[in-house]
């Protein structure tokens, strides 16, 4: 074990936060180019786009619970998440080199459109980010004490992670989304590649069983499903509208966005109002990691809905910009995004936490964000609005990619980490398919694509009150769903 490794040092928080920057870095790249690059490049329609999209939810599905419980039972390579990240780096790196290909690839198949190759390639990229990401932020829970070192491990991979994205959308900015797409690919590779092995990962996880001999009991589907309970009505919308979407069945009626979106409500509300109190540990446990998703699932439909259609509204909104200068715009808006992101969490969040709660700072940062997205609705129609208006969203989402990690981490049981940060994931996950399948159908026939932030405002707010009835205090150990 490295020294640095055995005394926590900064160091060694910002090399252990480098798999996670180089997924993190990959997901910069499709948010900066990938709506770009199917609009002008390929020519897709709105609906289109945000079917593309829908390649990489689907992909966190499965990728990430899949990968998740796997990594928490296997050890080669000397390692448990050492190798999934190395591959997921891997083939990221490739599915990164061919998105500005994929007009080239769709003919050497002999196919006359390029859809079909379009989500083939990004479905591809997302299943590698998702076998790569679930470990990167697992790792980090299993090399770090449970508390502020904990805190001070996710805080540092969002700083470290939103520097170099930063990096990312500057390239974008400054040259163009091709050579940020090749930059990326190398970078991907390197930092997935040499860091894990400088790392070393423990042999055996906390709360293992060893002190009873007894190894953690595997979960049933019926006993996962109860522990996404809050979930259900993302997961049956989205199964339903990627039916007719694919069947290429058109509907003018919202009768099942209303159906589902009222089981939504009831299922969430029933999850945050339960009370911990006089349960067992582990009840008690398995209320509080519902709670999480319920509170987690609504930010991630805000926010998601920016790296989708921004693009779209800076196109309508601002019809004098050239694709190129869109894109531009866009890049630096995201840019803006990701330097706050990147500022605030070893700097503002971490400290502050630490004096009224990591929860308290959670849900003031989601509020924050909120009204920044009310000011992007009333005054967002010049680059610069958009530039200032996107910092003050940038609090918010430093907040999104840091915090509820480690609240989320002091709930689980240490020996499952991988998967129940997969089962933490399909609350960013679902919410994302419900952006690419629903509200962008309610995009593309809005007149006004100003929409999109009426719509993030809205599932900010209601995220950040949510966030308010959710514990703080560390959960036991063995969560028991259902």
């Amino acid at each position: 074990m490295l020294g640095i490794q055995r005394n926590l040092s900064n160091s060694f928080f910002a090399i252990l936060s480098l798999p996670a920057t180089a997924m993190g870095f990959a997901l910069s790249v499709q948010i900066s180019a990938l709506s770009w690059i199917l609009s002008t490049k390929y020519g897709l329609e709105i609906h289109d786009i945000g079917l593309v999209w829908a390649a990489g939810p689907i992909a966190g599905i499965f990728g990430q619970v899949i990968i998740g419980a796997i990594s928490d039972k296997v050890w080669f390579w000397s390692g448990r998440r050492r190798p999934f990240i190395i591959l997921g780096g891997l083939l990221a790196s490739l599915m990164l080199l061919a998105l500005p290909s994929i007009d080239v690839i769709s003919g050497a198949l002999g196919m006359k459109g390029v859809l079909g190759v379009a989500i083939a390639v990004v479905l591809s990229l997302d299943v590698a980010i998702n076998v790569g990401f679930n470990p990167t932020r697992a790792i980090i829970a299993d090399v770090t004490p449970e508390g502020k070192d904990r805190t001070r491990g996710f805080t540092w991979m969002q700083t470290v992670s939103g520097t170099i994205s930063v990096g990312a959308y500057a390239i974008g900015a400054i040259f163009d989304n091709i050579i940020l797409i090749y930059v990326g690919a190398v970078l991907v590779l390197l930092f997935t590649v040499i860091p894990p092995l400088l790392v070393e990962e423990p042999r055996e996880l906390g709360d293992s069983g060893r002190e009873t001999g007894e190894e953690p009991a595997n979960r049933s589907v019926k006993e996962l499903l109860m522990s996404i309970q809050p979930l259900w009505g993302f997961l049956i919308y989205d199964v339903y509208a990627m039916t007719l979407r694919l069947s290429g069945i058109q509907h003018e009626h919202y009768y099942a966005e209303v159906l589902c979106g009222l089981l939504t409500i009831i299922l969430v509300s029933r999850s945050l109002i339960a009370s911990e109190s006089g349960l067992e540990p582990d009840a008690a446990a398995g209320v509080g990691f519902r709670k999480v998703l319920s509170a987690h699932s609504f930010s991630w439909i805000g926010i998601h809905t920016t790296f989708v259609f921004l693009f779209i509204y800076i196109q309508d909104a601002m019809s004098g910009l050239t694709g190129i200068q869109a894109g531009r715009v866009t890049t630096l808006a995201f840019l803006i995004l990701n330097a706050v992101a990147a500022i605030l969490p070893v700097v503002v969040l971490a400290p502050a936490s630490a004096v009224i709660g990591r929860v308290k700072v959670h849900a003031l940062s989601l509020a924050i964000m909120a009204l920044g997205y009310v000011g992007l609705m009333f005054i967002g129609i010049t680059p610069m609005a958009i530039y200032l208006l996107m910092a003050v969203v940038g609090i918010g989402w430093a907040s999104m990619v840091s915090l509820p990690f480690a609240i989320m981490s002091q709930k689980a049981n240490q020996a499952q980490m991988g998967l129940f940060m997969g089962l933490f994931n399909l609350s960013v996950v679902l919410p994302q398919l419900v952006v690419s399948l629903g509200v962008s159908l309610a995009v593309s026939r809005a007149e006004d694509k100003g929409i999109i932030f009426l719509i993030s405002a809205i599932a900010l707010a209601i995220s950040a009150f949510a966030w308010l009835l959710v514990s703080d205090e560390d959960g036991h150990k063995e969560i028991k769903p259902g």
